[in-house]
Protein backbone atom coordinates (compact mmCIF):
# COMPACT_ATOMS: atom_id res chain seq x y z
CA UNK A 1 0.00 0.00 0.00
CA UNK A 2 0.95 3.37 -0.20
CA UNK A 3 2.15 5.60 2.81
CA UNK A 4 3.33 9.00 3.80
CA UNK A 5 6.61 8.34 5.96
CA UNK A 6 9.13 11.18 7.20
CA UNK A 7 12.81 9.08 7.25
CA UNK A 8 14.54 12.27 8.99
CA UNK A 9 12.40 15.71 10.23
CA UNK A 10 12.55 18.60 8.24
CA UNK A 11 10.54 20.32 5.59
CA UNK A 12 7.64 19.48 3.32
CA UNK A 13 9.96 17.55 0.91
CA UNK A 14 10.66 15.20 4.43
CA UNK A 15 7.44 13.79 3.60
CA UNK A 16 8.23 10.11 1.03
CA UNK A 17 5.71 8.42 -0.45
CA UNK A 18 6.18 5.05 0.20
CA UNK A 19 5.35 1.14 -0.30
CA UNK A 20 5.12 -0.42 2.56
CA UNK A 21 2.89 -4.09 3.47
CA UNK A 22 -0.66 -3.18 4.49
CA UNK A 23 -0.56 -3.98 8.25
CA UNK A 24 -2.22 -6.41 9.67
CA UNK A 25 -4.66 -5.55 12.68
CA UNK A 26 -3.51 -7.07 16.56
CA UNK A 27 -5.78 -7.90 19.16
CA UNK A 28 -8.35 -4.92 20.38
CA UNK A 29 -7.35 -3.55 16.56
CA UNK A 30 -8.87 -3.11 12.92
CA UNK A 31 -7.57 -2.61 9.95
CA UNK A 32 -9.52 0.70 8.63
CA UNK A 33 -9.44 1.11 4.33
CA UNK A 34 -9.01 4.86 3.96
CA UNK A 35 -11.31 7.04 2.43
CA UNK A 36 -10.61 10.16 3.29
CA UNK A 37 -7.86 11.87 5.60
CA UNK A 38 -8.09 15.21 7.76
CA UNK A 39 -4.37 17.58 7.19
CA UNK A 40 -3.87 19.14 10.61
CA UNK A 41 -0.85 21.66 12.27
CA UNK A 42 -0.17 18.69 14.55
CA UNK A 43 1.35 16.15 11.03
CA UNK A 44 3.63 19.35 10.54
CA UNK A 45 4.52 19.09 14.14
CA UNK A 46 5.83 15.98 13.72
CA UNK A 47 6.96 16.22 10.08
CA UNK A 48 9.34 19.15 11.23
CA UNK A 49 10.41 17.47 14.59
CA UNK A 50 8.76 19.66 16.75
CA UNK A 51 7.32 16.55 18.54
CA UNK A 52 9.22 14.05 18.87
CA UNK A 53 8.96 10.28 17.49
CA UNK A 54 10.98 7.09 16.41
CA UNK A 55 11.85 7.03 12.69
CA UNK A 56 10.43 6.44 10.67
CA UNK A 57 7.42 8.76 11.42
CA UNK A 58 4.59 7.80 10.28
CA UNK A 59 2.24 10.82 9.76
CA UNK A 60 -1.25 11.80 9.92
CA UNK A 61 -3.94 11.85 12.83
CA UNK A 62 -7.28 11.55 11.53
CA UNK A 63 -9.48 9.70 8.87
CA UNK A 64 -12.43 8.19 8.20
CA UNK A 65 -13.00 4.87 6.33
CA UNK A 66 -14.13 1.33 5.84
CA UNK A 67 -13.49 -1.61 8.44
CA UNK A 68 -11.62 -3.92 6.50
CA UNK A 69 -10.80 -6.46 9.23
CA UNK A 70 -10.66 -6.68 12.99
CA UNK A 71 -8.16 -8.31 15.15
CA UNK A 72 -9.48 -10.62 18.25
CA UNK A 73 -11.16 -9.34 21.17
CA UNK A 74 -12.47 -6.64 19.28
CA UNK A 75 -16.20 -6.39 19.60
CA UNK A 76 -18.91 -3.61 18.51
CA UNK A 77 -17.36 -3.57 15.32
CA UNK A 78 -17.07 -5.75 12.00
CA UNK A 79 -15.69 -5.30 8.41
CA UNK A 80 -17.62 -3.30 6.13
CA UNK A 81 -18.71 -0.62 8.88
CA UNK A 82 -18.24 3.51 8.56
CA UNK A 83 -15.92 4.50 10.90
CA UNK A 84 -14.09 7.46 11.48
CA UNK A 85 -11.24 8.33 14.12
CA UNK A 86 -8.69 10.84 15.28
CA UNK A 87 -5.54 10.79 17.36
CA UNK A 88 -4.11 8.17 15.92
CA UNK A 89 -1.17 8.52 14.24
CA UNK A 90 -0.45 7.19 10.59
CA UNK A 91 -3.50 8.17 8.44
CA UNK A 92 -1.77 9.72 5.23
CA UNK A 93 -2.00 6.22 3.92
CA UNK A 94 -4.15 3.82 2.11
CA UNK A 95 -4.68 1.39 5.30
CA UNK A 96 -4.23 1.79 8.75
CA UNK A 97 -4.70 -0.54 12.28
CA UNK A 98 -6.56 1.57 14.73
CA UNK A 99 -7.32 0.18 18.06
CA UNK A 100 -10.78 0.00 18.14
CA UNK A 101 -11.50 1.80 21.07
CA UNK A 102 -11.01 4.86 19.12
CA UNK A 103 -13.57 4.24 16.48
CA UNK A 104 -16.52 5.87 15.85
CA UNK A 105 -19.44 4.54 13.91
CA UNK A 106 -20.42 7.10 11.22
CA UNK A 107 -24.05 8.38 11.15
CA UNK A 108 -25.63 7.30 7.78
CA UNK A 109 -25.90 10.80 6.78
CA UNK A 110 -22.21 12.01 7.44
CA UNK A 111 -19.96 11.53 4.45
CA UNK A 112 -16.35 9.89 4.66
CA UNK A 113 -15.03 13.65 3.50
CA UNK A 114 -17.21 15.53 6.15
CA UNK A 115 -16.47 13.35 8.55
CA UNK A 116 -12.35 13.36 8.40
CA UNK A 117 -12.66 16.98 7.95
CA UNK A 118 -14.62 17.07 11.77
CA UNK A 119 -13.54 14.52 13.89
CA UNK A 120 -9.92 16.31 15.46
CA UNK A 121 -10.82 20.23 14.70
CA UNK A 122 -14.36 19.14 15.61
CA UNK A 123 -13.73 17.00 19.05
CA UNK A 124 -11.27 19.92 19.91
CA UNK A 125 -13.94 22.81 19.25
CA UNK A 126 -16.06 20.81 21.48
CA UNK A 127 -13.80 20.21 24.55
CA UNK A 128 -12.74 23.85 24.24
CA UNK A 129 -16.12 25.15 24.49
CA UNK A 130 -17.58 22.74 26.55
CA UNK A 131 -14.90 21.74 29.10
CA UNK A 132 -11.31 23.52 28.86
CA UNK A 133 -13.51 26.99 29.58
CA UNK A 134 -17.59 26.00 29.43
CA UNK A 135 -19.09 28.56 27.46
CA UNK A 136 -22.36 30.05 28.52
CA UNK A 137 -25.19 32.81 27.79
CA UNK A 138 -23.26 36.23 28.54
CA UNK A 139 -19.68 35.33 28.26
CA UNK A 140 -17.84 36.66 25.24
CA UNK A 141 -14.79 35.09 24.00
CA UNK A 142 -12.17 36.02 21.33
CA UNK A 143 -10.96 33.60 18.79
CA UNK A 144 -7.88 33.69 16.91
CA UNK A 145 -8.03 32.35 13.17
CA UNK A 146 -11.73 32.16 13.03
CA UNK A 147 -12.02 31.18 9.64
CA UNK A 148 -9.29 28.21 9.88
CA UNK A 149 -10.70 24.47 10.23
CA UNK A 150 -11.07 24.88 14.11
CA UNK A 151 -12.12 28.39 14.31
CA UNK A 152 -15.19 27.97 12.44
CA UNK A 153 -16.11 25.01 14.23
CA UNK A 154 -15.29 26.80 17.21
CA UNK A 155 -17.36 29.91 16.30
CA UNK A 156 -20.41 27.71 16.09
CA UNK A 157 -20.13 25.70 19.27
CA UNK A 158 -19.63 28.99 20.94
CA UNK A 159 -23.15 30.80 19.34
CA UNK A 160 -24.96 27.16 20.87
CA UNK A 161 -24.08 27.76 23.90
CA UNK A 162 -24.87 31.69 23.27
CA UNK A 163 -21.34 33.32 24.23
CA UNK A 164 -20.81 36.24 21.80
CA UNK A 165 -18.18 35.88 19.59
CA UNK A 166 -14.95 38.40 19.02
CA UNK A 167 -12.86 36.68 16.09
CA UNK A 168 -9.64 37.80 14.34
CA UNK A 169 -8.58 36.76 10.69
CA UNK A 170 -6.41 38.26 8.00
CA UNK A 171 -8.74 39.22 4.98
CA UNK A 172 -12.28 40.65 4.65
CA UNK A 173 -13.07 37.04 2.99
CA UNK A 174 -12.28 35.05 5.75
CA UNK A 175 -13.96 37.99 8.02
CA UNK A 176 -16.85 37.19 5.96
CA UNK A 177 -16.95 33.73 6.32
CA UNK A 178 -16.49 33.98 10.09
CA UNK A 179 -19.63 35.84 10.43
CA UNK A 180 -21.79 33.39 7.82
CA UNK A 181 -20.86 31.32 10.90
CA UNK A 182 -22.06 33.16 13.49
CA UNK A 183 -19.50 35.63 14.30
CA UNK A 184 -20.73 38.64 15.97
CA UNK A 185 -17.73 41.07 15.28
CA UNK A 186 -14.36 40.54 13.47
CA UNK A 187 -11.17 42.25 13.93
CA UNK A 188 -8.66 41.90 11.01
CA UNK A 189 -5.11 41.65 12.72
CA UNK A 190 -3.67 43.10 9.54
CA UNK A 191 -5.07 46.50 9.58
CA UNK A 192 -6.44 46.61 13.49
CA UNK A 193 -4.61 45.97 16.95
CA UNK A 194 -7.06 42.91 18.00
CA UNK A 195 -6.21 44.04 21.61
CA UNK A 196 -7.84 47.90 21.18
CA UNK A 197 -10.91 46.09 19.55
CA UNK A 198 -11.27 43.71 21.66
CA UNK A 199 -11.36 46.36 24.65
CA UNK A 200 -12.93 48.43 22.74
CA UNK A 201 -15.57 46.14 21.70
CA UNK A 202 -16.19 45.20 25.46
CA UNK A 203 -16.50 48.43 26.90
CA UNK A 204 -12.96 48.15 28.66
CA UNK A 205 -13.61 45.38 30.08
CA UNK A 206 -12.19 42.71 28.25
CA UNK A 207 -13.14 38.98 27.10
CA UNK A 208 -14.01 36.01 29.04
CA UNK A 209 -11.67 33.75 27.30
CA UNK A 210 -9.21 33.44 24.77
CA UNK A 211 -8.94 30.38 21.90
CA UNK A 212 -5.79 30.65 20.55
CA UNK A 213 -4.36 28.60 18.00
CA UNK A 214 -1.75 30.70 16.40
CA UNK A 215 0.78 30.82 19.13
CA UNK A 216 4.30 33.01 19.60
CA UNK A 217 2.71 36.00 17.46
CA UNK A 218 -0.51 36.49 19.72
CA UNK A 219 -0.12 34.69 22.77
CA UNK A 220 1.45 37.82 24.82
CA UNK A 221 -1.14 40.28 23.48
CA UNK A 222 -3.77 38.07 23.87
CA UNK A 223 -3.14 38.42 27.55
CA UNK A 224 -4.26 41.64 27.82
CA UNK A 225 -7.46 41.29 25.74
CA UNK A 226 -8.90 39.28 29.01
CA UNK A 227 -10.60 40.69 31.76
CA UNK A 228 -9.78 39.90 35.48
CA UNK A 229 -9.85 35.97 35.91
CA UNK A 230 -10.51 35.34 32.69
CA UNK A 231 -8.75 32.07 30.93
CA UNK A 232 -6.18 31.84 28.38
CA UNK A 233 -6.39 28.87 26.41
CA UNK A 234 -3.31 28.67 24.18
CA UNK A 235 -3.82 25.17 21.89
CA UNK A 236 -1.61 25.45 18.96
CA UNK A 237 1.75 26.68 17.39
CA UNK A 238 0.95 27.67 13.87
CA UNK A 239 3.47 30.66 14.41
CA UNK A 240 5.68 29.00 16.85
CA UNK A 241 5.70 28.11 20.26
CA UNK A 242 4.45 30.45 22.91
CA UNK A 243 7.69 32.19 24.85
CA UNK A 244 8.11 31.51 28.32
CA UNK A 245 6.04 33.29 30.78
CA UNK A 246 6.45 33.97 34.40
CA UNK A 247 3.31 33.36 36.75
CA UNK A 248 3.84 36.93 38.17
CA UNK A 249 2.67 38.36 35.14
CA UNK A 250 -0.45 36.50 35.56
CA UNK A 251 -1.15 38.48 38.65
CA UNK A 252 -0.16 41.71 37.40
CA UNK A 253 -2.86 41.31 34.79
CA UNK A 254 -5.69 40.29 36.62
CA UNK A 255 -5.53 37.25 38.28
CA UNK A 256 -5.39 35.43 34.69
CA UNK A 257 -5.60 31.63 34.34
CA UNK A 258 -3.55 29.89 31.44
CA UNK A 259 -4.09 27.01 30.40
CA UNK A 260 -2.66 24.44 27.38
CA UNK A 261 -4.60 21.93 26.56
CA UNK A 262 -4.53 19.04 24.40
CA UNK A 263 -7.16 16.67 23.08
CA UNK A 264 -5.78 13.28 24.14
CA UNK A 265 -6.12 14.44 27.71
CA UNK A 266 -9.81 15.36 27.09
CA UNK A 267 -10.78 11.82 25.68
CA UNK A 268 -9.40 10.25 28.36
CA UNK A 269 -12.17 7.54 28.57
CA UNK A 270 -13.92 6.26 26.09
CA UNK A 271 -17.50 7.60 27.20
CA UNK A 272 -15.70 10.76 26.80
CA UNK A 273 -14.55 10.58 23.56
CA UNK A 274 -17.55 8.81 22.17
CA UNK A 275 -19.67 12.28 24.34
CA UNK A 276 -17.67 14.55 22.10
CA UNK A 277 -17.01 12.83 18.62
CA UNK A 278 -21.36 11.77 18.64
CA UNK A 279 -22.03 15.26 19.22
CA UNK A 280 -20.06 16.49 16.80
CA UNK A 281 -21.15 13.78 14.02
CA UNK A 282 -24.45 14.11 14.95
CA UNK A 283 -24.19 18.03 15.06
CA UNK A 284 -22.75 17.65 11.14
CA UNK A 285 -25.16 15.28 9.94
CA UNK A 286 -28.18 17.21 11.10
CA UNK A 287 -26.75 20.44 9.69
CA UNK A 288 -26.87 22.02 12.81
CA UNK A 289 -22.45 21.97 12.49
CA UNK A 290 -21.16 23.03 9.18
CA UNK A 291 -17.81 22.12 7.95
CA UNK A 292 -16.19 23.36 4.95
CA UNK A 293 -13.98 21.54 2.94
CA UNK A 294 -11.21 24.25 1.51
CA UNK A 295 -9.54 21.60 -0.74
CA UNK A 296 -8.59 17.82 -1.36
CA UNK A 297 -5.22 16.64 -2.63
CA UNK A 298 -4.32 13.43 -3.62
CA UNK A 299 -2.31 11.41 -0.91
CA UNK A 300 1.25 11.59 -2.99
CA UNK A 301 0.24 15.79 -2.93
CA UNK A 302 1.01 15.85 1.44
CA UNK A 303 3.91 17.81 1.00
CA UNK A 304 1.35 21.11 -1.09
CA UNK A 305 -1.47 20.10 1.76
CA UNK A 306 1.17 20.93 4.29
CA UNK A 307 2.78 23.86 2.65
CA UNK A 308 -0.93 25.38 1.96
CA UNK A 309 -1.95 24.86 5.39
CA UNK A 310 1.21 26.57 6.99
CA UNK A 311 0.69 29.00 4.94
CA UNK A 312 -2.60 30.01 6.18
CA UNK A 313 -3.89 31.28 2.88
CA UNK A 314 -6.63 28.66 3.37
CA UNK A 315 -9.80 28.73 5.24
CA UNK A 316 -11.80 25.66 6.32
CA UNK A 317 -10.06 22.04 6.32
CA UNK A 318 -7.92 20.41 4.17
CA UNK A 319 -8.27 16.70 2.69
CA UNK A 320 -5.92 14.02 1.51
CA UNK A 321 -7.65 11.22 -0.98
CA UNK A 322 -5.73 7.67 -0.66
Amino acid sequence: MKAILVYEPGGPEALTLADIPVPQPGPKEALVKIAAIGVNFIDIYFRSGLYKADLPISIGQEAAGTVEAVGAEVTGFAPGDRVAYAMARGSYAEYQSVPAAMLVKLPDTVPFESAAAAMLQGMTAHYLTHSTFPLKEGDTTLVHAAAGGTGLLIVQMAKMRGARVIGTTSTEDKAQLALAAGADEMILYTKQDFETESRRLTGGRGVDVVYDSVGASTFEKSLDCLRPRGMMVTFGNASGAVPATQPLALSQKGSLFLTRPTLMHYTLERKELLWRANDVLGWVGSGKLKVRVHQTYPLAEAAQAQIDLAGRGTSGKLLLKP
